[in-house]
This record gives C-alpha cells, structure tokens and sequence, in this order.
C-alpha cells in the first residue's frame, strides 16, 4: 500500500480565479507549479496575495510550468488561508471532503492527488484482512504529474513520464522479498514495486529513496506484481495503459464496457476492481 499523504498544495486567491498548483516539494523555494490563467503569470509577474504574502515567477518552463518564489517560503502559517487540498477539477471543492480524500493508512506528506485504490480501506476492512492471513506492507510514492498527466502523443511510447519520488523502508523490502504472491494496492503501489531492482532486494538491505519515471504500457515484462486493486481511469491515461499491460487490450476493454453498462462510478471516490 501507497502510505504517501496529499499536501495542501493548491495555492488561489481572488475568490479562486488566480491558482498556483504546486506540483514540486513544498519545503523547496523556489517552486514548480502549474498556473492558471497562465497570461497572468509571464516571467517577472509579481502577485501580492496578502499584505504578508507575495510571489513571483522566476521562469517559465518549456512544458508550461512556472518556477514561483514564495515569499515567506511555502510552509509558513501565513498561508494556510490560501492554500487547499488539490481535489481534482470534478469534484466541488469542499475543505469538509479533505480527511476523505486521504487513505486511512495515509502517513508521509508529499503527494499532489490521492493514491485512489486506498480510499476503498477501512481501519475495520484492514484488521479483517490481517485475521485472513493477509500481510500488509506500506511503501511511498509521492503522486505527482507522472501519475496524473494524460497521454498526447501519437505512438505511446514516445510519452514521456515526469519523475516521481518514492522510497522503500528495509522491512518493507524484506516482506517484498520474501513475499510468493503480492496485490499491488493501486498503480502507485505497483510502479513502486516494479521499479525496484534485484539489487535493491539483496541483503543487506538498505532504506531505497529515488526517483522513478517507470512507464508501464502493453508489452511490458513484469517482476514482482501479482495483482491490482484499481480504480476505474480516464482514456488516454498511463494508468489505463497500465491495466491494458497487465490483462490485454481485449480484456480491458470488456471490462470497461461493463463498468459503463453497470454504470458504475469512475474517478477518485468511484469503484474499483481487482485484477487477478
């Protein structure tokens, strides 16, 4: 399981008609972040949010990005006012939803978008699984726009990930190692467990913390995942491409055809389906 926690980490003011998405570490300052509107942060914009709290635009990246400076630096309680959970652009943004839209093993800040499969647990579901034998290990992957950015270009594999952090604490490692059959709580959890090299899995084993912009597509050779608990996903997403890697362009198909029959429910708070 994904234990990473979703910061508080979409920046509006003006009745929310000027955002800065923070898309980098909010300990660092200055920031990577996506803007809107974008002709009103042009490199050299400055913005004065409150009489305390201002930014700047350093530089405006090739792929649409801004590198802001905060000032003071994002963490500072001057602003909490302004800053709110990055709920995605379909739901209403409500402040009440923010415990809701964390797993309740949720632990390590540093997340731009919810690990969605976890939503589906209970602290009561957890402690069922636990009496049914089953053994529950928690890895790190901080949901960034590797996870969440669609898919533009024409051949998939001219996509090009952006990087994500993760890190993998040495008992999760031991577990991992020794495990004969892993289900992969959401497509974070599994990216984790298949950018890990052999390496990393050989005593002694030592705390694994980088970054992996694993892209995970049909064709792809799998290592260690099992099994998936997922989410149903947009078209033209990475992690749909996921599922078509693991079950078949065929049978993924089938399956969505279901869900739209069904009418079940897609997205963040939707259903989910475990794939065997």
């Amino acid at each position: 399981m994904n234990n990473t926690k979703v910061d508080e980490c979409r920046l509006q003011w003006e009745e929310g008609k000027k955002e800065v998405f923070i898309v980098s570490s909010l300990a660092d300052n200055p920031v990577k972040a996506m803007v809107r509107p974008g002709r009103q942060f042009k490199e050299g914009a400055h913005h004065q949010i409150s009489d305390s709290c201002s930014l700047r635009v350093e530089q405006v990246l090739e792929d649409g990005l801004r590198v802001c400076r905060l000032d003071p630096v994002p963490t500072d309680p001057a602003w909490h006012p302004f800053f709110h959970t990055p709920f995605p652009p379909y739901i209403q943004p409500n402040e009440e939803l923010a415990e809701r839209y964390q797993t309740v093993y949720s632990s390590t800040p540093g997340s731009k978008a919810a690990p969605t499969a976890g939503l589906h647990f209970t602290p009561e579901l957890l402690q069922q699984l636990r009496q049914q034998g089953i053994s529950q290990t928690e890895v790190t992957l901080n949901v960034g726009l590797g996870t969440f950015a669609p898919v533009k270009t024409e051949e998939i594999h001219a996509h090009k990930m952006h990087a994500e952090y993760f890190s993998v604490s040495p008992q999760s490692l031991e577990s991992i190692a020794r495990a004969t059959h892993i289900t992969a709580v959401g497509t974070t959890s599994c990216r984790t467990l298949e950018s890990l090299t052999s390496t990393d899995l050989e005593p002694p084993l030592e705390p694994v913390s980088r970054e992996t912009s694993i892209f995970i597509s049909p064709g792809y050779s799998w290592k260690r995942t099992n099994a998936l608990l997922t989410n149903f996903h947009l078209p033209k997403s990475t992690l749909l491409m996921l599922l078509s890697a693991m079950v078949g362009m065929d049978e993924w198909r089938r399956i969505y055809n279901e869900a739209i029959r069904e009418e079940y429910r897609f997205y963040s708070f939707g259903d989910a389906m475990l794939v065997l």
